[in-house]
């Protein structure tokens, strides 16, 4: 992209700091997030949400109508009350990732952020459970904020744009939470294992889709984990209180988030959850930073008047901040302090906008997951011999090299990750998986790695819940086995469609 670019006169005096650059890498972060959950999605879309899904959506919208009447279109605020579930899932999808290339070409950008916006809320509110992600929710509260970071304009423009500093700072505000947050939950939850700093002892290897790296990792020296566990808390509660610090301390604070992302994504795969954590850490660092590492893109000088309209850059944004810091502000005190939840203004605050999903607070991993239970469906026809339907993603067959699939994310495989935790009257949708696999519906058996009965659906189905853990390095040069099992208990034990 060519960045039209001005030197100031002598008699300008000092420039002030602008942060065209970082702005620009974080609104390229958004898009490629977008771009990435609409695709991901699309593929997946006719197994978890369509017709013949595991919970349909047209389903869900009919209850939800039932139920509340007019009320549940700002309830569950989705396009699909218009258009229905059927195409208009792919349409949206379709519509998203456009709308994302547009961006990342720099035609109408505010226009692009309001469209994905408006599909991607659409179908996470017909998605239940397969979109109940915190970042999910972050990507949507980042895109509200970037509409205000860049350009109101129709044509693509090549020139570096200054974002107003009020949205700069909702932007450092949402970084701020979303960083903090997730260093405090973990020690006001009182888990053990984070307040011994021994969490990542556990986590390498019982976190949800771990990689390959993340297989070495789990088998590092104790005293490396427990140091590395140390220096993330240093990272999450230091460094977020300093990006409102001079520029130096600011510019240190922020790389060392990217790094601390960086090592997140490299021993495991939580989607797009990273890109979009480190687009909101760079757009902490200013054009003179850029500059001085020979980013070779310069900054622009002087006023930006003109490319946004004095009602955005001055009403409307001060009253999306307010709004935006207002809320975010007390949803973080409960998240912390879960006593305040109970109060009558925080709950007013979670019934209003709630449904928007665009004004959260967060909190990853507060409690440590210290064994790794997994769900494996079993298929048979005659009750004596079964055959396993595989995740594609999931540890399943004990040889199989974990994998990366981030940023795009296989949301049954996290969905069945939780479930695996839990008591089977809680997720009755796994019993609904295995209704599907009995009919052979196509597309939720396309959903798993393969399908073992490819001609007929089997008779019988059944899950088997097994404690999965990591075979030591010398098992696995001897046999190749990255994981070895034990069964634990039936999550549903055998059934057959019942008889017509």
């Amino acid at each position: 992209m060519n960045i039209e670019y001005t030197p100031p006169s002598p008699a300008s005096g000092p420039a002030k700091a602008s942060f065209a650059n970082g702005t620009r890498l974080l609104v390229a972060a958004i898009a490629l997030s977008y771009l990435a959950a609409f695709l991901s999605f699309w593929l997946q879309s006719a197994g978890l949400i369509g017709p013949s899904g595991i919970l349909p959506a047209g389903d869900f919208l009919t209850i939800v109508h039932s139920q509340l009447g007019p009320s549940g279109w700002f309830e569950v605020p989705t396009l699909c009350w218009l258009f229905g579930t059927g195409a208009a899932i792919a349409v949206l999808c379709a519509v998203g990732m456009a709308a994302a290339l547009c961006l990342l070409c720099g035609f109408a950008p505010a226009l692009c952020l309001l469209a994905m916006w408006a599909c991607y809320l659409s179908l996470v509110s017909v998605g239940q459970i397969f979109f109940d992600f915190q970042w999910d929710g972050l990507l949507l509260e980042a895109t509200l904020i970037a509409v205000f970071l860049v350009p109101w304009r129709l044509s693509r423009t090549g020139t570096a744009y200054d974002p107003p500093k009020l949205a700069r700072c909702l932007t450092w505000w949402l970084l701020f939470r979303l960083m903090f947050m997730s260093g405090l939950v973990k020690l006001t939850s009182g888990d053990p294992t984070w307040r011994s700093l021994t969490a990542l002892s556990f986590h390498f290897e019982t976190q949800p889709l771990p990689t390959v790296l993340g297989w070495f990792a789990a088998h590092l020296p104790r005293w490396i984990q427990v140091l590395a566990c140390l220096l993330m808390f240093v990272i999450e509660l230091a460094a977020p209180l300093c990006l409102i610090a001079p520029r130096r301390l600011r510019h240190a604070a922020a790389l060392s988030l990217v790094l601390l992302q960086v090592a997140i994504a490299a021993t495991g795969n939580f989607a797009f959850f990273n890109l979009l954590a480190i687009g909101l850490c760079l757009s902490c660092l200013d054009d003179e930073w850029w500059r001085s590492v020979h980013w070779g893109v310069e900054a622009p000088v002087g006023p930006t008047q003109g490319r946004i309209p004095r009602w955005v850059s001055s009403g409307a944004l001060r009253w999306f901040a307010a709004l935006s810091v207002g809320v975010t502000f007390f949803e973080s005190v409960a998240e912390a302090y879960p006593g305040a939840a109970r109060s009558p203004l925080v709950r007013f605050v979670a019934e209003t906008v709630g449904p928007l999903r665009s004004f959260n607070d967060y909190g990853l991993f507060a409690v440590m997951t210290v064994e790794r239970p997994e769900l494996v469906f079993e298929g048979s026809n005659d009750g004596r011999s079964w055959k396993e339907y595989t995740l594609p993603y999931q540890p399943g067959a004990l040889d199989a090299r974990p994998k990366w699939i981030a940023p795009l994310q296989p949301r049954l495989d996290w969905q069945l990750w939780f479930a695996a935790l839990g008591p089977p009257d809680n997720n009755p949708w796994v019993e609904t998986v295995c209704e599907r696999l009995l009919r052979g519906e196509r597309a939720v058996t396309e959903l798993f790695a393969g399908n073992p009965f490819p001609e007929v659906p089997p008779k019988y189905m059944r899950v088997v819940r097994y404690r999965y853990e990591c075979t030591s390095t010398r098992e696995r040069s001897l046999s190749g086995k990255w994981w070895r099992r034990t069964p634990l208990d039936f999550y549903v034990r055998p059934v057959e469609l019942p008889k017509p």
